[in-house]
């Protein structure tokens, strides 16, 4: 059917819970040159095969966008070897796939991998400011359906969506999400189609949540495999991954010196661990903010002090939230903190500060320059806001390629793992990724390092009760020091007793 109005777009979207691009940013008072550009919504593009089945900023960007993606294939061996690999088999042989992801040369390579594999693939972006344009428009010139640019408006990024799963012809068995807002589109607009589907794969810890809220509510119709709590997404995408790339966007943005600077990171999950390890480093004064006694306590032994956010809310400099929840920073706090503080998000969605409450008229948006905005009080006052509250390093910076190699080989791997799997292996709920299948893009990538694993013997593995190829360690390890290994239930009801005497006797004191 025909696409809602511009009025019916935004109920509708406003209707989708915790959406990436909740936002507000037309009522901003302030204007890019690039919004004066004739939308690609209205141009008329056609690529060198004849076809316009995409929309894009430029397609004559393709062959710039070309080059970005043969830099990324040089660091992101694993997948193409991969690709290599499987080339002959073709394992996605049938598959329509539809995604949902950043546009970047990295996941180029993984959509071009794909295809190679047999998918057939119609792709959209997750973020509005994180495509990459020339990318785009390389991976149209080579017939993937792309419906994305940089700087989409709220209505754009839901009609790319929509041209994605709605076009003539088409029917997707696959979805590839970052962040969930692909797979409610459908869900909510079109069940009939979202029924048919096969598998979903999803590597964000906001669209894994929401997962497990339709699974909960007993209206999860398809098999999904949680990404996002697979080893090698937490251990390296959310980790090494953020531990660099949060000082290359808070650089690029702000040129801010880290030295004596106190900074404060709401969350220490992967994601904070790597945004604090990286601070910490150039000398800033870190503080952490947590709700999870356990991920507290990491903090205290890593050497962080852990506080509420209003006790230091008048004091810090730089403001880092990366909690995957909504409300982390409140108007209220905005209104306390200092003159120039710098607020920005590595959390995957931008509901966790509250930027639409500065959508009023007695504050003044000034665009500093791209991704920042000074945001002013009648008094003076002003802070610094980065990418409109939206996932910081994407947005204002790049991420490691190599890195991004792991994610994008995780993500191949459960696609092919949920396509082919037998009826029955899977069913209508959310899955981890199997361990063995974890070691195994590991091992792919230990070559980049001239790495030799030791073998054991077959004495050592009768001793660990292992198989001699793995998996080596069982479901719940989590590789980290904080691991708790709980190997017999008696154990765990210790731990609950010891859990409810605790409380009581806290709440008594």
């Amino acid at each position: 059917g025909r696409f809602p109005t511009k009025a019916g777009r935004r109920s509708l979207s406003r209707s989708i819970s915790q959406s990436s691009t909740d936002s507000y940013s037309s009522a901003a008072s302030y204007t890019d040159s690039s919004d004066d550009e004739t939308s690609p919504r209205d141009k008329t593009q056609v690529n060198s095969k004849g076809s316009s089945d995409f929309c894009v900023k430029n397609i004559k960007q393709a062959e710039f966008g070309r080059r970005e993606i043969e830099i990324a294939e040089q660091d992101m061996s694993a997948l193409i070897s991969l690709r290599k690999r499987a080339q002959s088999e073709k394992p996605l042989a049938g598959a329509k796939i539809v995604g949902c992801t950043h546009i970047t040369a990295q996941t180029a390579v993984l959509i071009e991998t794909l295809v190679a594999l047999g998918a057939q693939c119609r792709w959209t972006a997750c973020n509005i400011y994180s495509t990459q344009n020339e990318v785009a428009a390389a991976l149209s010139e080579t017939g993937v359906a792309v419906f994305a640019w940089k700087g989409e408006s709220e209505d754009d990024f839901w009609w790319c969506i929509d041209r994605c799963i709605n076009t003539e012809g088409w029917q997707p068995n696959m979805i590839l999400d970052d962040g969930g807002d692909l797979t409610h589109w459908m869900y909510k607009k079109y069940p009939n189609v979202f029924k048919k589907i096969r598998g979903i794969v999803e590597e964000s810890v906001t669209g894994v949540h929401r997962l497990y809220q339709l699974s909960k509510a007993g209206k999860l119709c398809v098999p999904a495999m949680n990404v996002n709590d697979s080893v090698t997404k937490q251990k390296f995408d959310n980790l090494y991954c953020c531990r660099e790339s949060i000082l290359d966007g808070l650089k690029r943005t702000t040129d801010v010196m880290f030295g004596g600077k106190q900074v404060v990171v709401c969350g220490y999950g992967e994601v904070g661990k790597g945004c604090c390890a990286a601070l910490k480093a150039l000398g800033a004064i870190v503080y952490v903010t947590e709700i999870d006694p356990i991920c507290a306590l990491q903090a205290c032994m890593d050497g962080f002090r852990v506080v509420k956010l209003n006790e230091v809310i008048r004091q810090v400099d730089v403001i880092i939230t990366c909690t995957g929840n909504k409300n982390v920073v409140t108007r209220d706090q905005l209104d306390r903190m200092k003159n120039g503080c710098i607020v920005c998000n590595m959390g995957h969605s931008n509901t966790e500060i509250d930027v639409a409450s500065l959508r009023t008229p007695e504050l003044t948006w000034e665009r500093v320059r791209s991704q920042v905005d000074h945001v002013i009080w009648p008094d003076g006052k002003r802070i610094i806001l980065l990418a409109e509250g939206r996932l910081l390093n994407l947005s204002c910076s790049t991420v490691p390629t190599f890195v991004l190699s792991i994610t994008a080989t995780t993500q191949a791997l459960a696609l092919i793992e949920l396509y082919n799997a037998p009826e029955g292996r899977y069913k209508q709920d959310v899955y981890l990724l199997p361990k063995k299948m974890d070691e195994y893009v590991a091992s792919l990538h230990l070559a980049t390092f001239d790495a030799h694993l030791t073998e054991l013997s077959d004495e050592q593995a009768k001793y660990l009760g292992l198989n001699k190829n793995g998996p080596f360690k069982p479901n719940y390890y989590r590789y980290t020091f904080a691991h708790i290994k709980i190997l017999k239930w008696g154990n765990i009801l210790k731990l609950l007793l010891t859990y409810c005497y605790c409380t009581r006797l806290f709440a008594n004191t």
